[in-house]
């Protein structure tokens, strides 16, 4: 007799992005895209669904919106741990909305690379550099 799932079980697709997510060393970032790409599978709003339904149990702050910008409604939270793992940000402009920094992209992305921020050979390129 096979083994039934039970109802809190992640589908597959999900368990996965979550399993990327986990991957993304501290003060580093993947866009939606990029774990799509780097899944080969689905695309930036699976994963951004995903994220919003089961995200919370890992760091949801290391996926993000391609343009920098921060999570809507969860800015403050966010900030704290990209400030807290040194994540690189670009000061916001005056005219920002409440001034909230975004992220720098070109230095925060993460290709999905082993080692992480430090690593010898890592120039903080990006999956699409």
């Amino acid at each position: 007799m096979s083994e039934q799932p039970t109802s809190d079980a992640l589908p597959e697709y999900a368990e996965r992005v979550l399993d990327v997510a986990e991957l993304i060393p501290p003060g580093r970032v993947m866009t939606y895209g990029d774990v799509a790409e780097w899944l080969g599978d689905g695309g930036p709003r699976q994963v951004g669904r995903v994220m919003a339904l089961y995200g919370a149990a890992v760091p949801w702050w290391r996926v993000v919106r391609a343009d920098g910008a921060l999570l809507p409604g969860h800015e403050l939270r966010a900030l704290d741990h990209y400030r807290e793992e040194n994540t690189p940000l670009r000061e916001a402009s005056r005219s920002a909305d409440g001034h909230v920094p975004r992220l720098d992209m070109r230095s925060a992305r993460w290709d999905g690379a082993p080692g992480g921020p430090g690593t010898e050979g890592d120039d903080g390129g990006g999956a699409h550099t």
